[in-house]
Order: C-alpha cells, then structure tokens, then sequence
C-alpha cells in the first residue's frame, strides 16, 4: 500500500460517535485537516463537538448528507450505509471511502521483534463474534502474548495498532458494516462462524450481506476457519482469493475429519495442526473447559481454538485459556435457581439465529421473546424448538409475529401476552411472574428473544439486568 501523507489532507468523518471521535483525534494527530460530519443535534453532539474543537477538529451537526469541499477521503463509523447520500455523492466525486477498520490497517506499525505489524486473527459472523474472540484472546495470553479482544469489543482497534506498548497478536471481531469498508484488510487466519439472514436493510439482500462477511477471507495466509454446520461459510472459504498455502479448516461438533476440529468422547480435539493429520490428532480441551458448554459455545471454543493452532498457539495454552474465560453478562448466564426452576438471561440473543442455538442448549423451556423483530420471520425458529416448548411468554411491538408461528408449528404450547404498553422494570417484573407461574420444577426459563430491545428497554443490557432483578425479586 502506498504510504498516506496526511499532512494538510482533507479527510471528512461521517459520524460523531465513539469510532468516529476515534478516528477524527487519530486523523488530527497525524496533521490532516479533518471536518466530522452528523446528521443530528443535541446537547451530547454539541458537547462532543466541542471536545474536537479544541483540537482544530470542524464539526458539522445536522448535516450528514452533504459533501465538504475539498474532501480527498472520507473515513466512516461503522453504522453508516452505503446508500447514504454523502457516499453517493464521494463516489460520483472518485473519493474513497474507509471504515475505521481500513485506517487501523493502513496505520500498523512494524514490531520491533520481527518488523512486521501484529498479525490479525479475525472473527465475523451473525452470532457468537464477541464471544469467540474474547475466547481466542484468552487462549493467546496464557500463550504468553500480548494481545486484546479489539473491534466490535473491547480495545478500539485503531488504539490497539497505535499503542504505546505494541501488541504481539491482535484478535479482532469485524462485523458485516466494518468489513464492507475494509478493501485492504489482509488478516493472518479468520474464521466466518455462521450466516443467517441480519441487517438486510443496510446490506439490501442476503447476498451482498454474505459477500461482506467473506471479504474477511481475502488474503489470508495460514487458514480460512469455517462451520461444517453451516455450508454458507465454507461457500465463502471457496470463493476467496488467498495467499498460496492457505488452508480451509474446519470446525464442528461431531468427530473431525482431516483439516478439522471437532469433538470426540468428550474431547476437543485438533485434526489440523498436528504432524502428519492423516493419522494423528490432538486433544486440545475438553466440554467441560468451556463455560457453559451449550452446544453453540462449544463452537465458539473449537473456532477460536482452530484461529490459536493456525497462529502457532501449544496445546496446553489452548486449554488453559479455555479454563479462564468466562463470558460476558446476557449471554445463556444462569441468573438464579428459584423453586427448583433456572432461570437463563441470554438477552444478547437479538435474532433467530442467536434464540435457535439458545433454545437448543436447554429442555423444557418457557421462552421469553420478542421487542423489535428487524424484518425477521419465525417459522423456522419456532419449528426446530416446538420440541422443546413447556410454554412462551411474549413480549414488545412484534410478538404478533412470534405468536402466529407458534400457533402454526406449535400450537399446544400455550402462550401468555405479557407487559402490554409497559417498558422497563414494570414490565420485566410482570414477564418474569408470568413465566414463573408456567414452569414447573426442572424447567427453564429462558429470556432469548430473537429480536432487539429498544421497543422497550434502553438496549439488551437492561433488558438482560431488569430480567435478573426480577428474578432476584422472585426470590425474595
């Protein structure tokens, strides 16, 4: 890539939220003359727009739509279509157009160790990004490396790869919108962990939102990690252009074939990275590592492990760190066993996807869905768990739509409508009442709604918190 000289380069950033204050302190510092542009107004982007003020930043609210004069590039927060009126009108201009995660990657700066950048195992996917990255950043620091969970979680990546103390190895989650702008993204190993049908309306068809997650496979050069479970990804591994060498490997939960991880007896094990793989293996952990070993978990272990061996990880770290890792709040976390009934907060299951694998780790289960459905459909969703229904407890705008597929694939789960033009804790509180007085002893209740949350609740979080202080309530 040819080097930028930023000095005195107009760049506009679309956006006035974290990534894009991110970047437009970053732009500043390497001298470009930076305008940030956003569509709103109000008290916190004027505050923020002060902030950057003082740093020689313009900052333009209320105006999203419209081009700055002079501007030779635009860096973009992650949210922003490409049907934006600003982007249509850079490209009718030839002006390039960056995510965050394209400028992080043009800004890698070699190690000391081995003068080349930190390489970059990447992770994208509908579901199970967050959780498998952290995994994999787990495995590598009892690796001995230093390393962060960065992009969609936890270190910003830009910070990552302009870190005082440089990082060894960086475990980065890209969602679909960051990977649409990252043309020259080039990771050492990635993995795609599943493809079902999400942001459809910033991505405008199933195809184009598939062909943004594959961009993550362009140029890799030790593994492209796929889901034998899904043939969607391993479509994706087999149309990417790669260095030579690179090798598809994949992961699952059955016994594992050449080139893959699976599980055996119990076992995790390695098939892939092993000396001669046509006849040997290695156990790489086991199901009782992983925490909780629900059976979409395990997946997230086996990819993350499948991304560690293609970086050079031992075995023993890959357990290890496997061993340490414990997820994040609102993903299947156990709240509480009230009166012999567990109750489950998975409140970061915002679509079918993410509510399918949720429901298939337990049985019976009183199901607590719904909010806003972004287009979705049920069918499918309702039909794979119906087995598995003691009851459902519907909630939000779109439970209409969870309703008629329960009453076509399962109709003699009963159904309760709950928290009727209520939000917040008064309405948490009625929900978790009503699925308390459904289940029975051994049962559980599950809060996996396949839809997001701001019908009702600021976001997933205090959805998944009022859940647990109504449980903890019930209790009392």
């Amino acid at each position: 890539m040819t080097p930028i000289a930023w000095d005195g380069l107009p760049v506009t950033v679309a956006g006035l939220g974290v990534s894009g204050i991110s970047a437009a302190r970053v732009l500043r510092g390497l001298g470009a003359e930076v305008t940030v542009v956003d569509g709103g107004d109000g008290e916190g982007l004027r505050s923020r727009a002060a902030e950057l003020g003082r740093l020689g930043i313009q900052v333009r609210l209320g105006d999203g739509d419209n081009l700055p004069a002079d501007t030779r590039l635009i860096v973009t927060s992650p949210g922003w279509p490409p049907s934006s009126p600003l982007f249509l009108a850079a490209a009718e201009a030839g002006i390039e157009i960056w995510g965050d995660v394209e400028l992080a990657w043009r800004l890698r700066r070699p190690l000391p160790s081995t003068g080349e950048p930190a390489p970059w195992l990447a992770v994208t996917g509908t579901n199970g990004k967050t959780t498998t990255v952290q995994m994999l950043a787990s495995i590598l620091t009892a690796a001995g490396k230093r390393t962060a969970a960065v992009g969609n979680v936890g270190v910003s990546v830009l910070d990552a790869v302009l870190a005082e103390e440089p990082y060894d190895v960086l475990a980065v989650e890209l969602s679909s919108y960051q990977l649409h702008w990252a043309p020259s993204l080039r990771p050492h190993s990635a993995a795609v962990l599943n493809l079902a049908p999400d942001h459809l309306d910033w991505h405008g068809s199933m195809e184009a939102y598939a062909a943004d997650k594959g961009r993550i496979y362009q140029g890799n050069q030790v593994a492209c990690v796929y889901n034998l479970a899904d043939p969607a990804t391993e479509a994706l591994v087999r149309e990417a252009d790669v260095e030579e060498g690179c090798r598809a490997v994949g992961f699952g939960l059955g016994s594992p074939g050449l080139s893959q991880f699976g599980v055996v007896d119990g076992l995790l094990v390695d098939r892939a990275f092993v000396p001669d793989r046509q006849k040997n293996a290695a156990e790489i952990g086991s199901i009782a590592d992983v925490h909780p070993p629900a059976p979409h978990n395990i997946a997230n272990a086996l990819a993350a492990a499948a991304l560690a061996r293609a970086y050079g990880v031992d075995v023993k770290a890959v357990r290890d760190g496997l061993q340490a890792f414990r997820p994040d709040a609102h993903r299947i976390a156990e709240v509480a066993v009230v009166d012999e009934v567990t109750y489950i907060d998975d409140s970061k299951a915002t679509n079918t996807h993410a509510a399918a694998a949720s429901l298939a780790a337990y049985r019976p289960v009183v199901w607590i869905a719904g909010g806003l459905a972004k287009g979705a459909t049920f069918d499918e969703l309702v039909q794979g768990a119906a087995g598995r229904l003691r009851a459902a407890v519907l909630i939000g705008a779109d439970r209409e739509l969870i309703r008629e597929a329960l009453a076509r694939h399962a109709p003699d789960v009963p159904v309760i409508e709950a928290a009727t033009g209520q939000t917040g804790a008064v309405a948490m509180t009625e929900v978790v009442r009503e699925a308390a007085k459904l289940a029975r002893p051994g049962d559980t209740v599950l809060l996996a709604p396949a839809c997001a949350s701001m019908d009702m609740f600021t976001n997933y979080g205090e959805r998944g918190d009022l859940f647990a202080a109504a449980v903890q309530d019930l209790r009392k």
